[in-house]
């Protein structure tokens, strides 16, 4: 049964930095897509930064270039981790990490970007930044 865990957020000032952590499992499929997503209050979810099982990675513009994905996977559990920096009271919002198993990596270039494109979803990290 796959298992996504994530860890790292919390309350934090205008300026500072984040890094959230995601502890993916059972699953052993060698090619997945991974990704962090944000719900700000009242809103959907939207796309952060994307991770393939090939190291290729994306981030969408709203993080406008603050944000970084990577992925440790030399271990038995894949760890998929968001570097967060000068954040900002719009960053606050729960992030969500999503899997999604593919035939290959470049499935992952090809799409991969909404929410409904991902079937596997861990519980929610809290961000909360203040002024």
């Amino acid at each position: 049964q796959v298992q996504l865990v994530e860890s790292g957020g919390g309350s934090v000032q205008t300026g500072d930095s984040l890094r959230l952590s995601c502890e993916a499992s059972g699953f052993r499929s060698d090619a997945y897509c991974m990704a962090w997503f944000r719900q700000a209050p009242g809103k959907g979810r939207e796309g952060v930064a994307y991770i393939s099982s090939d190291g290729q990675t994306r981030t969408t513009g709203f993080p406008k270039g603050r944000f970084t994905i990577s992925q440790d996977n030399a271990k038995s559990t894949l760890t998929v981790y968001l570097e967060m920096n000068n954040l900002n009271t719009e960053d606050t919002g729960m992030y969500y990490c999503a899997l999604a198993l593919v035939p290959a990596a470049r499935y992952c270039r090809a799409g991969y970007e909404r929410s409904t494109d991902y079937n596997h979803w861990g519980q929610g990290t809290r961000v909360t930044v203040s002024a």
